[in-house]
């Protein structure tokens, strides 16, 4: 498996490295990696969510202990994440959810699905698909109330009008929820929208990979490296650890547990990396815990499906 893990990796550190090689150009200016990262969380990952959800396929059958013990492990330890950023780092609230949220985003599209299929099996893709569906809708939307409320929290029915309504203007929470709403409507896009909106979407995981590598060019791997290293602890140990206590207690079959520890303990999602971009906090600490968890997660996630299985 870690072989597997390796091969499946090496084109995101090469994407990565791309982006590092640009940036280190000497003529290259640091206000292009902004604009470049701005298109890429207000263009092209907004496309690639509306484009996601408006495609669904019909989802197959919901097992509700699934989904309770994978996001129910996500809440768990975005808590315990905002609770370690304020205790130990005293960061502000804002940064909080960022690094909170490096903690159980994991990078299941590039790697959750074909991992689950190689190792688990065609059977485990359903499960998958079904974390997948809800992923973003559920914790794009969590970390946007959580940051607009540490922003705009009032103790009155105004201060929270506004919150909501920032959380719904947020492009990526807009995009997926019209996605999601469009997707349920039956209705499809007309060919000479949906052509391009596919190709801007094909854009969004290799440029948010690319802006990576320029932000690592900027602020360096090693940067606030003891809050890269509780991100990367609380992400490849922390999560599928807990994911698996709540699959036990809910009684969930062996295929399922497998699925939803071996999604949790993927390394941090690229991107985290450009919501820490849009909320101009955490930067430098998001890049290097998703270069070092991409590595480290090549030991440990192995290492945890083999016991899962091992004790089921």
């Amino acid at each position: 498996m870690a072989w597997h893990f390796f091969l499946l990796s090496l084109p995101l550190f090469g994407i990565v490295l791309a982006g590092y090689l640009i940036a280190y150009w000497r003529h290259w200016q640091l206000r292009w990696t902004q604009i470049a990262s701005r298109l890429a969380f207000s263009i092209a990952l907004p496309a690639m969510m509306f484009h996601m959800m408006s495609h669904m396929a019909p989802l197959p059958p919901v097992d509700a202990r699934l989904l309770i013990a994978f996001f129910g492990s996500c809440l768990i330890v975005f808590a315990a994440g905002r609770w370690l950023a304020a205790r130990w780092f005293h960061l502000d609230s804002v940064s909080q959810s960022v690094f909170a949220l490096g903690g159980v985003f994991s990078n299941n599209g590039f790697l959750g699905l074909p991992l689950a299929r190689l190792i688990l099996g065609p059977q485990a893709v359903p499960s998958v698909a079904l974390v997948l569906t809800f992923n973003a809708l559920i914790l794009w939307t969590l970390l946007t109330i959580s940051v607009e409320w540490a922003r705009h929290a009032a103790p009155n029915l105004r201060g929270f009008g506004r919150m909501l309504l920032n959380v719904l203007l947020n492009p990526l929470v807009a995009s997926i929820l019209s996605g999601f709403a469009f997707g349920l409507s039956g209705l499809q896009l007309p060919r000479v929208i949906d052509a391009p909106l596919g190709v801007v979407a094909d854009l969004a995981a290799p440029g948010s990979l690319l802006v990576l590598g320029m932000g690592l060019r900027q602020y360096g791997i090693r940067r606030d490296l003891q809050q890269s290293l509780t991100i990367c602890f609380l992400k490849l140990l922390v999560q599928p650890l807990v994911v698996w206590l709540l699959a036990a207690l809910l009684g969930l079959p062996a295929m399922e547990t497998s699925v939803v520890v071996l999604l949790a303990s993927l390394s941090v999602g690229a991107n985290v990396y450009l919501m820490s971009q849009q909320f101009e906090t955490l930067q430098g600490t998001i890049a290097s815990s998703l270069v070092l968890s991409t590595a480290l997660a090549a030991i440990t996630t192995p290492l945890l499906l083999t016991l899962v299985i091992a004790l089921q």
